[in-house]
């Protein structure tokens, strides 16, 4: 009798839990420093080899606003954090973000490139310095973490 249960229970897919919403004060702080709402858009954080991407689309293709918005904010973005900058991510975290005193401290060695997408912007962050590389990860991870992104702690 309990063969068979066991052999279905095997046998049916495993549900994933849906992914945890955010802190409501992450959110709240977030929509403010952005000027786009967490509800209308959808954030990613990828680790890469060289460094990492922080991706905003639109959840809906018609929503123009909240595109245009996405793109002048990472825009912003990636200028505050070539210049070493890290204001936005701290007001809206209520921390100082793992990573931050190393990518500040290391700056003239990490590239931030702003790319447009059809659905909203990225930014690419590359380096050749493995520890400017380990600060970013530790950056990007805390970000998937905080954001509830459900994205990949691992390297892609």
């Amino acid at each position: 009798m309990f063969v068979p249960l066991l052999a279905l229970l095997v046998a049916l897919p495993a549900q994933q839990a849906p992914t945890p919403a955010p802190d409501p004060g992450v959110v709240s702080r977030g929509d403010h420093a952005m000027g786009f709402s967490h509800d209308a858009t959808a954030h990613h954080f990828l680790l890469t080899k060289s460094g990492g991407i922080i991706e905003v689309t639109v959840n809906s293709s018609a929503d123009a606003k909240s595109r245009d918005q996405i793109r002048m904010h990472l825009s912003h973005i990636q200028k505050k954090f070539a210049a070493g900058d890290f204001d936005v991510p701290m007001f809206i975290h209520d921390t100082t973000p793992p990573g931050v005193p190393t990518m500040r401290k290391l700056r003239q060695q990490i590239q931030y490139k702003f790319e447009e997408t059809p659905q909203g912007a990225i930014i690419r962050i590359t380096t050749a310095n493995p520890e400017a590389l380990k600060a970013i990860h530790d950056f990007l991870r805390f970000q998937i973490t905080d954001h509830k992104t459900g994205d990949s702690p691992e390297v892609q």
